[in-house]
């Protein structure tokens, strides 16, 4: 058997892997310099540190589309996750891009998510407005809590004792920049951008198919007639088209064909089932318990544990940091807690 040593991974990815890719033994690096891995590149080192994570296992309780869904086949943030990571290393593998370093983004994107999923993420952002006195759809309103940020976060200053991952600069790039008008540095980051819609899309599509809220003759039918008519076809439709058009243009990119067929769907599934719908009737019940508990903890900070408390940080933010980490249950079961009274006598749990 061969030993495949880190230096040879990195002879073999000049070897193999296109112009534009970026190459391992190429990083700008990380903010704490480290020895290198003898075996793992440090894409491939980052990867693992994201999936031993305790961030990452949180994931598998928290709300990706459908709050507390019945069912165990709906989408969470962390198969949600899996499944951005599997479409990223497709497009990524075609074009002859770094697989490390995009899976160890797609892995990360999501890190710092809160409960109840962006209802969970409005609810706090609202309740921290609030206590700054902004208002909360002003520039910074918005900018007080957002889910991208707060995965850098995550990786930077709150896991491993509040050491953080130490991940390669562009692993954090790429985290931060999977949203709405945010251009990441590498081409790996710019496919995990690309795969998070192409994946939320289609697998949203199946889950409210699988909840009875929607089925495929509802769908808009020009969209599908481009992408096609289940969400497998319109994931390999989008894949094929995301490698053939930045293999044509030199940069990531999604035909316009394609993309205004994939936005007409997005836009479709915000009319009907992410803003309205029987999916979304909870959504402001969860709003209001994730304020409730922002409210309380910032009365009572010395209830916020002290892995949240390391750093010299606002009040809110540490508050902010406790709940952004809870996954859906723990945060009803917080809030049964603090305001749900006990038969007298019960022992406590």
């Amino acid at each position: 058997m061969l030993v495949m040593t880190r230096e040879m991974r990195e002879r073999r990815e000049h070897e193999t892997l296109c112009a534009e890719a970026t190459f391992s033994d190429g990083s700008v690096g990380r903010g704490r310099p480290e020895e290198p891995d003898p075996l793992r590149t440090c894409f491939q080192r980052d990867r693992d540190r994201i999936v031993h994570c305790k961030s990452f296992r949180r994931l598998a309780n928290k709300t990706q589309v459908f709050l507390a869904p019945e069912g165990d086949h709906y989408r969470t943030r962390l198969t949600h996750t899996l499944e951005v990571a599997q479409v990223s290393c497709a497009i990524a593998r075609s074009l002859a891009l770094n697989v490390d370093l995009t899976e160890a983004i797609a892995l990360g994107h999501d890190l710092g998510h809160t409960p109840f999923g962006h209802a969970g993420e409005r609810g706090l952002r609202a309740a921290m407005a609030r206590h700054r006195g902004v208002d909360v759809a002003s520039p910074e309103g918005q900018r007080l809590f957002r889910h991208n940020e707060q995965s850098v976060r995550i990786v930077e200053r709150l896991e491993k004792d509040g050491r953080g991952l130490n991940l390669s600069r562009e692993v954090t790039d790429g985290m931060r920049c999977h949203t709405d008008h945010l251009r990441a540095m590498t081409p790996e980051g710019r496919i995990v951008a690309l795969a998070d819609r192409i994946a939320y899309v289609c697998h949203d599509i199946d889950d409210a198919e699988r909840a009875g809220l929607l089925t495929e003759a509802a769908l808009p039918s020009e969209p599908c007639e481009v992408l096609g008519h289940s969400s497998a076809a319109r994931i390999a439709t989008m894949v094929e088209d995301v490698a053939a058009t930045s293999a044509a243009t030199g940069d990531v990119a999604m035909s316009h064909v394609t993309w205004a067929a994939l936005m007409d769907l997005r836009s479709f599934l915000y009319a009907n089932l992410y803003h309205q719908g029987d999916a979304k009737s909870e959504e402001p019940k969860a709003e209001l318990l994730v304020q409730s508990l922002f409210d309380y903890y910032i009365a009572h900070l010395d209830e916020v544990p002290d892995e949240y408390r390391r750093h010299d940080d606002a009040r809110d933010v540490q508050v902010a940091d406790f709940l952004a980490s809870m996954t859906d249950r723990y945060a009803i079961r917080a809030y049964e807690e603090l305001n749900v009274p006990r038969a007298w006598g019960l022992r406590r749990v």
